[in-house]
């Protein structure tokens, strides 16, 4: 019976490894499939210690020949191992990695998403005698081994709802987070909360919880991944990956092939965007690698178990430690303690002081503010990079003493003879014009704008109504042709003739308000002014910093078309006199895609605003989402710019986002989509993925309207649709009225 059991398990990992090497030939592999034939043709004629003998043989040639096939793997064998039904799952980490556990927020099939898995943890620790049980909330997908119904560990909206839900429990119950990575990416649909609006609030929660967050990767599928993997250690199995997208996706979007994507080609890509561990290792996006056994873990496999309880538990303790002191000793025993080392052995409490925790977020911060600083092409000069430095030392010595010590004072002093002169009018006296050399009545808005937000919009049609005159002229209204309205057979709009339409119209349907799309440029001067404007950081520029076959040539055109060095622009300008940080995503640009360049320029314009206590205005001409050419380096920008804008806002700025023609993926998924304040220009697309996508990774057509503006606003991921025309007044109007505790003009 022992050989029999034995024999299928040979079977088994035969089986298991040709998966993984796929149709290729290999001489390994075909030597243990004709050793392990050739051994159940000759079985019937062995005597039981000779089966015994061969089946020990067979066992330590399979474990030699996997030893060699491990040395063969090519990221595409990589990408099959953690895809196979028998590699490790969620399920088999709680149940060997922790002493104890309860599934909660559901379980199995009767989960609000199967594919999430949420639980309330526990870990033996020793101190000295005595056996301390220190708990844990353990978040991941869930792929299990074949269950249809955990939809391969693909998680919808409501599951990451669920996952951020409990992250903050743990968070008032001072406990850490232990985060599991097995998803390919996350469920693009936009039924409310919608995918990318989820997505987008997890990173900006997990930006500032003040709890120890330890990721570990097994599959790292793009904003699926980055939904749960904000931390402050992340560690990654030796034959995961870790990637902007999946292979097959880059493949379909690099030969235009779509489904047809030849496996060569697919190859090549997973080899292009450096997505094994070891990869993620080098760019520094992971801090280790925990080693599996040979052609990766399976359940079977309970000293790679222990292993891993050793290195989540060392990684908890490091964060713990990096953010409050230890105490001498035990800080000496921890820094000189060998990986070898049962880290179980020096006793680490993970409840953190609240001064810690406040240092916990810093740390964290600073942290990804590190990542990929080398991924994009820097042409300031040395002169130019201290003086940079240097006015931003002035500017943080100008906004203390102008902002945060002499306004406290004038704040106090105001707001005392205010409720003086609301008191003195309660009595009817109406003194208030005897006080008005102190400042009282004083808001800090000019006059004119007081009077438009204190007074009644114009009773008459059209009786205040002043003649648009644009500065910039969209070169298509010199087009001498007519345009048919695509509303024309529901709305029976006229045929409209270019220089109208894209002159005095602003490219706007007379009739039925549909917008056609306009050139970034017509944004540039008509709303933000920008012939008056100050940009800053133009002279950081897209770079290939993966060495991606062919995309350095494209870059190149992309720059010499545009006349711009990224998809991103950022600038100082006025708007009604208010000075305000303007961030531009330009969709000529590679279609307007976010890679390391454009996310240090977002993060720096965040923090000039946030230092120089201005509003703070992104605008998304369009946006294709994260460029997959850059690979990790650009999915990346999805929490490093998302913690920044955090930082600003928490600070008390104002951030607003406004979209335009087609929004889509990582950028909405992140910095875009956690602003409080979001709108979109009418007839604009937003979500998380095309329609295309959404077809090819669900098999489900969506409805013709799925991704109008209208239908973001009925499910609250934004808060209003404007009007082209009425961009600069509406965006005015906001900067009056919206948010924001520490803008100056306040």
């Amino acid at each position: 019976m022992d050989i029999d059991k034995r024999t299928q398990q040979l079977a088994a990992r035969l089986t298991y490894i040709r998966d993984i090497f796929g149709p290729r030939e290999n001489s390994s592999v075909s030597l243990l499939k004709h050793r392990l034939e050739e051994f159940l043709t000759n079985a019937s004629g062995y005597g039981m210690r000779e089966l015994q003998l061969q089946v020990s043989r067979l066992e330590e040639l399979f474990s030699l020949l996997e030893g060699k096939l491990e040395s063969e793997l090519c990221p595409m064998d990589r990408v099959r191992i953690v895809r196979h039904p028998q590699r490790i799952s969620l399920k088999d980490i709680l149940e060997n990695v922790y002493d104890n556990y309860a599934e909660i927020g559901g379980q199995d099939e009767w989960s609000i998403d199967p594919g999430i898995i949420i639980a309330r943890a526990t870990i033996a620790r020793r101190m000295g005698k005595k056996t301390v049980h220190q708990p844990v909330m353990v978040i991941g997908q869930e792929k299990g081994h074949g269950q249809e119904f955990r939809n391969g560990g693909s998680i919808k909206p409501w599951g990451n709802a669920n996952a951020l839900y409990y992250m903050r429990v743990a968070e008032v119950e001072n406990i850490p987070i232990h985060t599991y990575v097995f998803t390919p990416g996350a469920y693009p649909v936009e039924d409310y909360p919608g995918a990318a609006q989820q997505i987008a609030k997890n990173l900006y929660v997990m930006a500032g919880l003040k709890v120890p967050v330890i990721a570990v990767f097994s599959e790292g599928g793009s904003g699926g991944a980055e939904a749960i993997a904000l931390a402050d250690k992340r560690l990654m199995l030796s034959h995961g990956y870790y990637s902007v997208i999946s292979p097959e996706g880059a493949a379909a979007i690099e030969g235009g092939l779509k489904d047809k994507a030849t496996p060569e080609l697919i190859e090549r890509c997973a080899e292009r965007l450096k997505i094994t561990a070891q990869d993620n290792l080098r760019l520094g996006f992971i801090d280790r690698i925990i080693q599996e056994p040979p052609l990766g873990a399976r359940p079977e496999h309970y000293e790679f178990f222990r292993q891993l309880r050793r290195e989540v538990i060392r990684a908890t303790d490091e964060v713990v430690h990096s953010a409050q002191s230890l105490g001498p000793l035990r800080a000496l025993a921890i820094r000189r303690q060998k990986r070898s080392a049962d880290p179980q052995d020096i006793f680490v409490r993970w409840q953190l002081r609240q001064s810690a925790r406040n240092t916990l977020v810093e740390l964290r911060y600073t942290r990804f503010r590190a990542m990929s600083r080398t991924a994009f092409i820097d042409n300031r000069t040395l002169g130019i990079r201290l003086a940079t430095g240097l006015a931003r030392g002035l500017w943080r010595v100008h906004s203390l003493l102008r902002h945060d010590v002499l306004a406290r004072y004038k704040r106090r002093t105001l707001s005392l003879l205010e409720q003086l002169e609301a008191e003195l009018r309660a009595l009817g006296q109406g003194v208030g014009g005897h006080f008005s050399w102190l400042g009282m009545g004083r808001t800090g808005v000019p006059p004119e704008a007081l009077e438009r937000l204190t007074t009644l919009s114009c009773p008459e049609e059209g009786a205040c109504r002043i003649e648009d005159v644009w500065g910039y002229v969209s070169p298509k209204s010199k087009e001498d042709r007519t345009l048919t309205c695509p509303n024309t057979a529901s709305h029976g709009c006229q045929d409209l003739w270019a220089p109208d339409l894209f002159g005095e119209f602003a490219g706007v349907c007379s009739h039925c308000g549909h917008h056609f799309p306009m050139e970034f440029q017509w944004y540039l001067y008509n709303v933000f002014d920008f012939a008056q404007a100050y940009e800053f950081n133009s002279a950081l520029e897209s770079a290939n910093p993966l060495n991606y076959e062919g995309f350095g040539l494209k870059l190149d055109e992309a720059k010499r078309a545009t006349g711009l060095g990224s998809s991103c622009i950022t600038f100082e300008t006025r708007l009604e006199g208010i000075a305000t940080v303007v961030a531009m995503l330009v969709s000529p640009f590679r279609g307007g895609t976010v890679g390391a360049a454009e996310g240090e320029k977002l993060i720096r314009a965040a923090e000039r605003a946030r230092i120089k206590r201005m509003p703070f205005f992104m605008y998304s001409h369009g946006t294709a989402g994260i460029r997959i050419q850059e690979g990790t380096c650009g999915v990346i920008q999805m929490p490093r710019v998302t913690m920044a804008v955090r930082r600003y806002i928490d600070a008390g700025g104002l951030y607003l986002v406004l979209y335009d023609t087609n929004s889509y993926a990582g950028p909405v998924a992140s910095f875009l989509g956690c602003s409080p304040y979001q709108f979109a220009v009418r007839s604009s697309n937003i979500g998380f993925a095309g329609p295309g996508v959404i077809r090819e990774t669900t098999g489900v057509d969506v409805p013709p309207k799925y991704h109008r503006a209208f239908s973001a606003l009925s499910r609250g991921h934004i808060q209003g649709i404007w009007d082209r025309r009425d961009l600069k007044k509406n965006l005015h109007q906001a900067l009056l009225t919206m948010g924001g505790r520490n803008l100056y003009y306040r």
